[in-house]
């Protein structure tokens, strides 16, 4: 859970953050800040899936045809299961919280969003799943900093109220990682392992795209690969 952890320290310093200086970053700050993060996400997802790659050329070249039909098959997976869109229903109901917030808003409407806001993105999931089964922890941390930053400035809207939702975001996280942890025995075969690596690395990969605004994807939906990718490795060894 060391991504999950830092995680949530990041949550944490950007509301304390936010709460001390009473401002939020400056838009050139944050567009910077946006850039960098981008550019870790690309370091980290590729990094994480070069790593995973190995054992001669054509074993390389059955792999990258295994992370290839993975992440066919789970798109399709995921827009017969409507992932994306329900990811999409959700983003927009706390993105309505956000507008329609003013000064009467309760504390539980802070923590409600930030729950959402932070829970349902695939990168909590990837990451979470990435930490658990072989302690790679730096997608979490990257999303340490997108949370910190997102808390400072939802800090000016909701108050306090949205570094309380650092309990969900440990408690959902937290349980997709044991539940990793739990099953890594399962995982005896170091080829089942690698494949999950190598398209949790390409989805990360597929994150910093989306924050650098260079391609739309449809994060969400591709979420089954991780599935599918062990399973296809099993059934071809």
């Amino acid at each position: 859970m060391t991504g999950t952890i830092i995680n949530a320290i990041g949550i944490i310093l950007g509301g304390l953050l936010a709460l001390t200086l009473g401002r939020q970053p400056s838009g050139t700050t944050q567009l910077a800040v946006k850039g960098l993060i981008g550019m870790m996400m690309v370091f980290v997802g590729l990094r994480l899936t070069w790593l995973s790659l190995g054992g001669g050329l054509l074993n390389i070249g059955k792999q990258l045809l295994i992370l290839v039909l993975a992440l066919t098959l789970g798109r399709l997976t995921g827009r017969l299961l409507r992932l994306q869109k329900s990811a999409n229903k959700l983003g927009q109901y706390a993105k309505e919280r956000v507008s329609a917030a003013g000064a009467g808003t309760s504390w539980s409407e802070g923590f409600s969003t930030g729950a959402i806001l932070y829970c349902a993105t695939p990168l909590a999931i990837v990451g979470s799943l990435l930490d658990g089964l072989g302690d790679q922890w730096h997608p979490l941390a990257v999303k340490a900093v997108i949370d910190g930053l997102a808390t400072m400035a939802f800090v000016t809207i909701f108050g306090w109220s949205i570094v309380l939702s650092v309990i969900p975001v440990i408690a959902w996280q937290g349980t997709i990682a044991l539940l990793a942890r739990l099953a890594l025995p399962r995982l005896d075969n170091p080829i089942l392992l690698e494949s999950i690596n190598a398209t949790g690395g390409l989805l990360v990969f597929c994150v910093a795209l989306v924050i650098l605004e260079l391609k739309k994807i449809e994060l969400a939906d591709y979420l089954p690969s991780l599935v599918f990718a062990p399973l296809l490795a099993w059934l071809w060894p």
